[in-house]
């Protein structure tokens, strides 16, 4: 009776170990080279979205200066500005930057690094108004949600002699 019952084990296993590694080997998350598949959305995947969405807004207002269709494309229905000198909003963000870019048509900010994590983006950027501007140094950080920006941060520099 051992005997018959190890024999049905030994079977067993020699039929279900192949399949068992078979099902192990294909993990839905993971596979052997340890890359994600296309379709499982990883924090990383989401970062590099995000960083897409904020860098192609960002030079299309500010090299483009096409502020209405960037802004139209990118910026959320409620849009929190922390610049003291730009109102909340989406319509008070392209008013602004449309006179703006009327008085200072070679205006431009150029992304010198650009690094996201999360629903964050942070652009190093590099802003003259011409140029004979050295111009400033700044750092701008976006919050993205459900792929449009919500919510801007700022600080600026003066770039020294």
């Amino acid at each position: 009776m051992l005997k018959s019952l190890l024999k049905k084990v030994f079977i067993s296993s020699v039929i279900l170990m192949p399949l068992f590694v078979t099902a192990c080997s294909q993990n839905p998350i993971q596979n052997s080279q340890n890359t994600m598949p296309p379709n499982v959305t990883t924090a990383q995947n989401l970062a590099a979205q995000n960083k897409k969405i904020v860098t192609d807004f960002y030079e299309g207002v500010f090299l483009k200066h096409q502020v209405q269709k960037y802004s139209d494309r990118y910026i959320g229905n409620q849009y929190i500005q922390h610049n003291p000198h730009v109102p909340d909003g989406k319509a008070p963000f392209v008013n602004y930057f449309t006179g703006y870019f009327k008085e200072n048509p070679q205006a431009k900010n150029v992304i010198k690094r650009a690094i996201a994590e999360d629903d964050l983006v942070v652009l190093h950027v590099h802003s003259s108004q011409n140029a004979q501007d050295r111009g400033e140094a700044i750092v701008d950080i976006f919050r993205v949600q459900n792929g449009k920006i919500v919510e801007h941060w700022d600080v600026q520099q003066a770039i020294p002699e």
